[in-house]
């Protein structure tokens, strides 16, 4: 039941990603419900797959919680099973396990945007494909999935714009994404030796870098307080503190979606030319300083 709900829902999901991560859950966290007949499922059968990953992983646990509430409703309307649905929340799961909202949610350590200048000076250091990823995300503020699954298709180097697919992208709306002048430096140097049609190449044929190509750069760089994701952050608070752009056009920059469906509607333009004008102001913050490669040589 489960795998025919996932199937006939999955022609309205945004995207690939969507697709596999309700695949991922029904087929993991919802497996002790798997062998079941769909008539048979109570509130303990529920309980039992969501209290071990409700404090400790609480968006996957509420989204698991959502999707088994869909298979069995679905299950219903078929005519399989009778009565009230096990795993929805309101007037009934609310009543036994601790609200959403009061959990704790993990953040993505950031590193303070003051230190990310010098970080840069030292990651330039590091020859290996996965720094100049890492710094190419570092300076478009993008997911890590967008770099690492980044195509020469998708770049214009005359035009200075990244243009990511809808099918990529989290909110499953096509992105662009302006570059600045030392975006456009690492994708030239990367552009000489191309590899096939991803921009960053893994080591398997047809396949771009691994998932933890970057994060490996930072654990290599004794780097502890700060993720890859944690850039976005550090982007973010930079742009609140520091510069005087608008909070839609950052928001813009980090491709969230901004306003109600009526204020979607009507923002027809994606302001790239100001988003250039961001993206470049944050790269020269970005860039290190002639101090930062000074070693100061105090008498004794």
């Amino acid at each position: 039941m489960a795998d025919d709900v996932r199937e006939t829902l999955s022609a309205g999901f945004r995207n690939e990603k969507h697709k596999a991560q309700w695949k991922s859950t029904l087929e993991s966290y919802a497996a002790p419900l798997r062998a079941k007949p769909v008539d048979t499922i109570g509130t303990d059968d529920v309980l039992a797959v969501l209290k071990p990953i409700w404090t400790t992983k609480a968006e996957t646990a509420s989204r698991v919680r959502g999707r088994i509430e869909k298979v069995l409703d679905a299950a219903k309307a078929k005519g399989f099973r009778d009565g009230g649905n096990p795993a929805r929340w309101r007037g009934h799961l609310d009543h036994l396990l601790p609200r959403p909202s009061k959990l704790a949610r993990g953040h993505h350590a950031a590193m303070p945007y003051e230190d990310v200048a010098a970080f840069i000076a030292k990651l330039r250091k590091r020859e290996a494909t996965s720094a100049l990823a890492l710094e190419l995300c570092i300076l478009t503020a993008a997911r890590s999935g967008e770099i690492l699954g980044m195509r020469w298709s998708e770049i214009d180097l005359d035009k200075k714009v990244w243009t990511v697919p809808a099918d990529r992208m989290k909110a499953g709306r096509e992105h662009r994404v302006p570059l600045s002048p030392r975006a456009i430096a690492i994708l030239r140097q990367l552009e000489e030796p191309k590899a096939g049609e991803f921009v960053f190449p893994g080591q398997a044929r047809k396949k771009p870098l691994s998932n933890m190509a970057m994060e490996m750069v930072l654990r290599r760089m004794k780097i502890e307080e700060a993720t890859v994701h944690g850039f976005r952050s550090s982007f973010r608070d930079w742009a609140g503190n520091v510069s005087s752009f608008p909070r839609e056009i950052v928001e813009t920059a980090l491709a969230h979606v901004i306003g109600d469906k009526a204020e979607q509607a009507y923002r027809r333009s994606d302001a790239l030319e100001k988003r250039c004008k961001l993206m470049e102001a944050w790269a020269a913050y970005c860039e290190p300083r002639a101090s930062e490669n000074i070693i100061h040589i105090r008498r004794p």
